[in-house]
C-alpha cells in the first residue's frame, strides 16, 4: 500500500512538471488577487491590516479550487482508475495519493508565498507566522474536502462549477477560523483556539474524506 501511494504521488508530480502551467496559474492567481486589494483600497495601514486575513485566505481558497475539477479526471480518462479497481488496489490509497500531490502542487506554494504577500498589508511578524501556520493546517483540509466534490462530479459536464457549489459551503468554517487566527494575533489576542479548531477539521477530514471520495469514485465507475 505504501508503494502504491508513492507511485501515485510520483506519477502525479511527474505529470505536473510536464504541465507547469497548472502550478503557475494557481500561484499567479493568488499573487494577483492579493496584490490588487492594496491598490484598490489605498495605503491606509490600519485598514490593510484589518482586511489582510480575509483577503489572503479567500485568495488561497479560490486558488486551491482552480485545479479541483482535474483532480481525478486524468486517471479516469486514461483508464488508470479502472485498472486499479480491477487490480484490487484500495481506492483510498489512490485518493490519498491524489490529495497529497494536489496539496504539494496547489497548497504548499501558497503557504510559502503568503508571508511575502502579507508584507503588502503591513502585517507584523507574529501575524505572518500564524498566517503560514494556519495555511499549513488549513490548505490540506481544502484538498481533502475538495476531493469529495471532485469525485462526486467525475465525468459530469461542467464539473468545475458543480465542484465549487458542492465544496464552498464546506470551506466556510475553514475560512472563518483560518482568517480568524491571523486576525486574533493582529488584535493582540491568542490564535490557539482557532488553530486547534483547524487541527480538528484536518483530523476529521483525514478520517472521512478519503473514504467518501473512494465511495463516490466507485459509484462513478459503475
Amino acid at each position: 500500500m505504501i508503494r502504491t501511494l508513492g507511485w501515485v504521488i510520483r506519477r502525479d508530480l511527474l505529470l505536473v512538471f510536464r504541465r507547469r502551467g497548472d502550478v503557475v496559474n494557481a500561484l499567479v492567481f493568488f499573487i494577483i488577487v492579493v496584490s490588487l486589494f492594496p491598490l484598490g483600497v489605498g495605503p491606509e495601514a490600519a485598514q490593510l491590516r484589518n482586511m489582510a486575513p480575509g483577503v489572503l485566505w479567500v485568495a488561497a481558497l479560490l486558488a486551491c479550487m482552480l485545479s479541483l475539477a482535474r483532480l481525478f479526471a486524468p486517471v479516469h480518462q486514461d483508464g488508470t482508475l479502472e485498472q486499479m479497481l480491477l487490480a484490487g488496489e484500495p481506492l483510498v490509497i489512490l485518493v490519498m495519493g491524489k490529495v497529497i500531490s494536489h496539496w504539494l502542487v496547489s497548497g504548499l506554494p501558497l503557504v510559502l508565498m503568503a508571508p511575502l504577500l502579507g508584507l503588502q498589508f503591513d502585517l507584523p511578524g507574529d501575524a505572518l507566522a500564524v498566517l503560514c501556520l494556519s495555511l499549513l493546517i488549513g490548505t490540506p483540509v481544502l484538498s481533502l474536502v475538495g476531493s469529495v466534490g471532485a469525485a462526486l462530479t467525475l465525468g459530469v459536464r461542467g464539473s468545475g462549477a458543480l465542484v465549487a457549489l458542492l465544496v464552498l459551503p464546506l470551506y466556510v468554517p475553514v475560512l472563518i477560523f483560518g482568517a480568524g487566527s491571523v486576525g486574533a494575533v493582529a488584535a493582540g489576542l491568542g490564535a490557539e483556539p482557532h488553530l486547534m479548531l483547524l487541527g480538528g477539521f484536518l483530523a476529521l477530514a483525514l478520517v472521512l474524506a478519503p473514504w467518501a471520495s473512494a465511495a463516490a469514485l466507485r459509484i462513478a465507475m459503475e
